[in-house]
């Protein structure tokens, strides 16, 4: 009986410009031989695309496509919310950090992906909770919000977006004139990143000529946002105090209870540590691996075992296991990025305190 690798046929010609990778109907391809590796499955075949004559194989289609460690994805998508540092990874393993570094970000690639390609597209029937999860890259003058959007029965995490914020609080005078020698260097924050962010956030979420009721506090860069959107979107926006008490019976339990998953899970966001993020675009990589986590593989209540919040929700029928996270490579230009995620998914999300943005450039492991 033949096995179910030497069944599989390629589903689509991987090239982008090739007509045969948008038609959904059968293509022509030729099988071109196969190699060898040391990794399973040892033998691999190769193809080649009638229509274009671009060659390819089945790992094209893999996630661990040009990995040479690809055993190591699935134990790294548990260890980033294990509350595991990059170099405690790395120990374990055997590995340097750097290879952990380059296989989380590959999986946060992935994972945003998988978000955009699973989410619902059509107006949320639930209210939206709104929150800005406040963590740190390259240290304590460098922090920034993650603007997180959680339905508040589902609990599901719609989408996340970032805003760079400029180090507040009560400081030292010496701590404000290291402020002021930052700042000079690399240039201040912009005063209107939240709003900017939240009302891209919110624009991707919310379908225009839709009306939507988002709960938040009464951080006062939402209205704002909420102001500026257009194409017909209505907002009904209820304020609840940041000072009230965090319970299930608090009108922003969904978000408040992610917010605390968020910190729990990642070593890079406790309020005293070493494992900050160096760069945001790092943090964003793992923050999608967390919403994907949270979205269709937990349960919604640990105690009740119940489903993920996807499931609650009507997006899937069962949980995912990351068996079949991990199952297919998804393509970029395969899935509707634009704007912010396709800045995301690329790596270009800057880091104001490190000169060189790491940009993801690679022609194809993308």
């Amino acid at each position: 009986m033949p096995s179910a690798r030497a069944q599989w046929v390629p589903p689509f010609c991987p090239d982008p410009e090739c007509a045969s990778h948008a038609d959904p109907g059968p293509w022509r391809f030729v099988k071109k031989g196969f190699f060898l590796r040391q990794r399973r499955p040892r033998r691999v075949q190769r193809y080649r695309c009638s229509h274009c004559g671009r060659h390819f194989s089945t790992q094209t289609f893999s996630p661990s496509y040009w990995l040479k460690r690809p055993e190591l994805l699935r134990p790294l998508f548990f260890r980033t919310l294990a509350c595991s540092a990059y170099r405690q990874i790395a120990r374990e393993f055997d590995l340097a950090h750097s290879t952990v570094q380059h296989q989380v970000e590959r999986l946060g690639r992935h994972c945003l992906l998988l978000h955009e390609r699973l989410r619902p597209r059509q107006a949320p029937a639930e209210a939206l909770v709104l929150d800005g999860f406040r963590t740190l890259e390259s240290g304590h003058y460098w922090p920034f919000d993650l603007n997180l959007l959680v339905g508040a029965d589902s609990h599901f995490v719609y989408g996340f977006q970032d805003a760079e914020l400029r180090r507040g609080g009560t400081m030292r005078p010496g701590q404000r004139r290291h402020r002021a020698r930052l700042e000079r260097r690399h240039g201040r924050p912009d005063p209107q990143a939240t709003r900017t962010s939240v009302e891209q956030l919110v624009a991707r979420v919310v379908p225009p000529d839709t009306e939507v009721e988002i709960r938040s506090d009464e951080h006062l860069a939402y209205p704002q946002a909420f102001r500026r959107l257009g194409d017909g979107r209505r907002i009904a926006h209820h304020t609840t105090s940041s000072r009230a008490a965090r319970t299930s019976r608090n009108p922003l339990f969904a978000v408040n209870l992610a917010d605390l998953l968020l910190r729990h899970c990642g070593a890079n966001h406790k309020r005293e540590t070493i494992a900050f993020s160096k760069r945001r675009q790092g943090a964003l990589y793992r923050a999608a691996i967390f919403t994907v986590w949270r979205n269709y593989v937990k349960p919604v209540s640990e105690r009740r075992r119940d489903a993920p919040p996807a499931v609650r929700l009507g997006v899937l029928e069962a949980p995912l296991r990351v068996e079949a996270i991990l199952g297919r490579r998804l393509f970029p230009w395969r899935v509707p990025l634009g704007g912010w995620l396709a800045r995301c998914y690329y790596g270009r999300i800057p880091t104001r305190s490190l000169a060189r943005c790491r940009e993801h450039r690679r022609r194809y492991a993308i």
